[in-house]
Parts: structure tokens; C-alpha cells; sequence
């Protein structure tokens, strides 16, 4: 009866060419078929003079986090609960639109996270972290895939994880914090809304790192609070990343954060700091925020900071060419009471010559959000092509986008 109605929701997604994979079932049962998203509405997207934006790929259900292979083939991660879908697209004739949107796993739990190398296509979802070898050669008849590792905290909340390989070969791997508002999960256990029991974990809000089969975990930093977005400096090799701010203090603070981490072993603030300057009500005593990293950036408040990439193409004009493409999800009902909607747009931060310092934060796309307060779609990650154009996700148009530059 379960397999019944996970191949139902399968078949419910309109438009998807799907390739079914045996996967470990999802610990959730599988959610009613979600109403069809609105068409994107690209004419209202805001763009600096001489760049334009059109469809790369529709029917890509919650499309989040983008990784391409060398071979050309995005893969795309989602994080619907009971889902789990993963996806392959694919540009055959190099037009610049997908030709094929591919299903390469599905059952698994909020497979947000992807990362390629040599060939295989690694996967974290919840729990576990799994690699897929020799994937493109498989798309339509993928093969079983191999656990690495399968012990990542089950926070049920902020429990989805965006992953790369660094610059040292390694795989970093975030852990969320379990908690809304405020804990401290890395020395006490912690009750969630749900009733959950969550036991203390010293990985809790922190950036773990291994070798790519899964072995030697360390804690690369710690202090932060959930992170869906992190990218290398091309030229410093420094450690960008963004963080998301806590909730229960009000719907002005405070701020999400874009972060920047030099080296191992600094403490981002969380739970005791935010913003760099803004002591916790119920942590901050006998904890300065002196004592911790501040961040490179303040963002705005529950803006939800996710996808980020350094932009290193050349299609751009020069001045954007190795700075930070920030994407703001966008807050959500609850968070801002009595208050506007913001976010769902992309930001571009301005680095000085160092690459050290932000010196501009400013829009880049907007128009997800209506000036009437509403929303037909939330951008979620971005990706540099190889030709210099910028791929978008939208997990809620559940599209995907792409960014170009003419004189």
C-alpha cells in the first residue's frame, strides 16, 4: 500500500520524464498532489540594464540546490517531505533550454544537497550521505547507490543540507540547528514544537567537512544557526557562506547573515550572538559578541538567505565578475508579524580588491514579489554556466531560470 501511493505521486508530476530508482522509503508518508504552480512571470522580473531573463526548465518540482557536471548535465536536489525527488536536465542540442527533465531518485528525505565528482553525483539528504557512480551514463536506469555515511543528526527541522567540495578536496556538510528560536543543542537536549526529544549534538549549528568517501568528519566551524549556501572565493579560497537568523525576537531582528570564514575553528555567534552586535535575550549574558566571528554582512531580517555563488564568468560586464550572488528566499508568513513581506529576489554583494570586505549590498533581480504583497515564485539557488549566464531555481514556480548579458 505505501509503494502504491508513493508511485501515485510519482505519476502526479505533470510533464516529468521520470527514471524510478530503488531508494530506502521515506520516513514521511507522501503528501497530497500539490495544485499546479502559477506560470513564472518573467516580465516582471527587474534586471539591470542589458541583462534578460527567460525559461531554462519547467516541471521541476521544488527545484533547489544546482550542481552542473563537467559533461554539461544539471542536477537539481528538492526538499518537498515525502518526495525526494532528484533530477537531471538535460540540453542536448545546447540551445540553452532543457530538452529533458529526468527523475534520477525519488524517496528520499529533502535530497536538497548534490555535489559531482569524478563521475558520481553525491546526495545528502536528512540523515545519510549517498553516491551514485558513473551517473550520467545511467540517467534513465540509475544505479543503486552507495551510503557513505548515514548518521547525520535527524533534527526534524532545518534538517536539509546544501553540499560542495572545497578547494582542499573535502566535502563540507552543514548541520542545521534543531531550534526556532533559541537553544543551545550543542550541550543541552532540546524539545521541538512537534514534542520531539532532540539530544545534544556537538554538530548542531556548525559546518562539518570529510574526505569524499565519507570518512575522517571534523567540525570545520561552529556558531551557525542553519546555512543553505556557501561558495569559495576563486582567488582567497576563503569560505563565503550564509546563515539564517533566529526567530522569536521580533519581526525586525535579527538579521541573516552572509559570513565570511578564513580559516578553521571560529564561532559564528549562534546562539549567543546575531548580527555581530545583538546579544541574545535568553544566551547573551556573560557571552560578548566580541568573543565571536561578526559577520561580513548584515542582511535584512528573516529574509530567508539561501542559494550564494561567487560570479566567475565573463558574460557579466567586469564589475561583477568574482562577487557574491546572494539569493533571499523570502520571509514567510508568521515571522514578520504586522509587518511586510521581504526578500524573494536575488542581491549582488560588492567585494573591495582584497575580496575580504562587502562594500555594496544591492538588488540584482527582483519581482517574485508583487508590490501588492503577493508571490508567484521564490528563487532558491543560482549557478554560473560555463558560457557566463546564471542559472535561477524556484522551488515554488518549480522552474528554473536563466540570466544573460548584451551590450
Amino acid at each position: 500500500m505505501v509503494k502504491a501511493r508513493a508511485l501515485l505521486g510519482v505519476l502526479l508530476i505533470a510533464g516529468v520524464c521520470s527514471s524510478v530508482m530503488a531508494q530506502a522509503p521515506a520516513a514521511q508518508a507522501p503528501p497530497a498532489p500539490a495544485p499546479a504552480p502559477a506560470a513564472p512571470r518573467l516580465d516582471t522580473i527587474k534586471l539591470p540594464p542589458g541583462f534578460s531573463i527567460e525559461l531554462y526548465a519547467s516541471n521541476v518540482r521544488n527545484a533547489r540546490s544546482m550542481v552542473l557536471s563537467p559533461n554539461g548535465t544539471l542536477f537539481v536536489g528538492s526538499r518537498i517531505i515525502g518526495v525526494g525527488n532528484v533530477y537531471a536536465i538535460v540540453d542536448r542540442n545546447k540551445d540553452n533550454k532543457a530538452d529533458e527533465v529526468i527523475v534520477v531518485a525519488k524517496g528520499l528525505n529533502m535530497p536538497n544537497g548534490l555535489a559531482v565528482r569524478n563521475g558520481s553525483l553525491f546526495v545528502a539528504d536528512t540523515t545519510r550521505l549517498l553516491r551514485y557512480d558513473n551517473i550520467e551514463a545511467h540517467l534513465n536506469d540509475p544505479p543503486a547507490p552507495v551510503t557513505l555515511y548515514e548518521n547525520f543528526p535527524n533534527l526534524r527541522l532545518h534538517q536539509w543540507h546544501f553540499i560542495a567540495f572545497g578547494p582542499d578536496g573535502l566535502l563540507y556538510v552543514p548541520i542545521g540547528s534543531p531550534c526556532t528560536d533559541y537553544c543551545d543543542p550543542t550541550v543541552t537536549e532540546y524539545k521541538n514544537p512537534a514534542g520531539d526529544l532532540i539530544p545534544a549534538d556537538k554538530r548542531f549549528a556548525s559546518m562539518m567537512r570529510m574526505k569524499p568517501d565519507g570518512t575522517g568528519q571534523e567540525i570545520f566551524a561552529t556558531g551557525i544557526r542553519n546555512t543553505v549556501g556557501f561558495d569559495w572565493h576563486p582567488v582567497t579560497k576563503e569560505l563565503w557562506f550564509t546563515d539564517n537568523g533566529r526567530d522569536g525576537m521580533g519581526g525586525d531582528i535579527p538579521p541573516d547573515e552572509l559570513n565570511r570564514a578564513p580559516r578553521s575553528g571560529l564561532h559564528f555567534g549562534y546562539p549567543y550572538c546575531h548580527g555581530g552586535t545583538i546579544q541574545d535575550p535568553a544566551a547573551g549574558s556573560g557571552k560578548p559578541c566580541s568573543e565571536f566571528e561578526p559577520p561580513a554582512q548584515n542582511l535584512g531580517p528573516h529574509v530567508a538567505s539561501i542559494g550564494m555563488r561567487f560570479y566567475t564568468g565573463s558574460l557579466f560586464p567586469a564589475d561583477y565578475r568574482n562577487q557574491i550572488i546572494v539569493v533571499e528566499h523570502g520571509s514567510i508568513p508568521g515571522q514578520r508579524p504586522n509587518l511586510p513581506k521581504i526578500g524573494y529576489r536575488l542581491m549582488l554583494a560588492r567585494l573591495d580588491a582584497t575580496g575580504k570586505k562587502v562594500t555594496k549590498y544591492e538588488p540584482f533581480a527582483e519581482g517574485w514579489l508583487q508590490a501588492d504583497g503577493t508571490v508567484w515564485g521564490r528563487p532558491a539557488d543560482v549557478l554560473v554556466m560555463p558560457d557566463g549566464s546564471l542559472l535561477v531555481s524556484d522551488d515554488t514556480a518549480n522552474a528554473i531560470y536563466r540570466i544573460t548579458y548584451k551590450k
